[in-house]
């Protein structure tokens, strides 16, 4: 390959890479055209992306980026995925292809991820697919920020419901005073 074919394909990747912080290698050797044509739609569909790259010029696109560690010492056939609301979205979605059997991604294998400057193996990958996903954390901190305003909206109606109450009964006592 020349150095100009080299030049625009580095570029490319730069762009390509741009502004991603968080990111898989994935092993896609094996995969028939079907099969890797089934994998990409479903990693689509889920707005992760998927590209078959020459480690040498993914390192040379990705050098003084987040991305550039992962890249490091990085050996045989790589495949990057990336993309998706998160990195707990992108690793439980790409997990949970590798699991399925069913799915026929039998080839299919974690390598390496990086998240915020973090190169993790291939287990670490799996238990960054364990944490709760962004959504998630927003709904258990929106729960947690709305539980003192509960229970105080809670203690405000009970005594107010005793209240209310005890003044109807009152009124109720003396209207029968004055029919008496």
């Amino acid at each position: 390959m020349s150095k100009f074919v080299k030049g625009i394909i580095i570029e490319y990747l730069r762009q390509q890479f741009q502004g991603v912080e968080n990111a898989l290698v994935v092993n896609v050797q094996g995969l028939n055209g079907n099969q890797s044509f089934q994998l990409r739609r479903r990693l689509r569909e889920r707005g992760i992306r998927l590209m078959v790259v020459k480690n040498s010029l993914a390192r040379l696109a990705t050098r003084d980026t987040p991305l550039g560690p992962l890249f490091e010492d990085l050996d045989g056939p790589a495949a990057v995925v990336w993309g998706g609301e998160d990195i707990v979205q992108m690793a439980k979605t790409v997990v949970e292809l590798v699991q399925d059997k069913e799915a026929g991604f039998e080839a299919l294998a974690i390598r390496r991820g990086i998240v915020d400057g973090t190169v993790l193996d291939a287990a670490g990958v799996e238990e960054v697919s364990r944490w709760p996903s962004r959504q998630d954390l927003l709904a258990q901190i929106a729960g947690l920020l709305l539980a003192p305003y509960r229970q105080v909206a809670s203690c405000l109606q009970g005594p107010a419901a005793q209240l209310a109450s005890c003044l109807e009964q009152q009124s109720q006592e003396d209207t029968r005073k004055e029919v008496a």
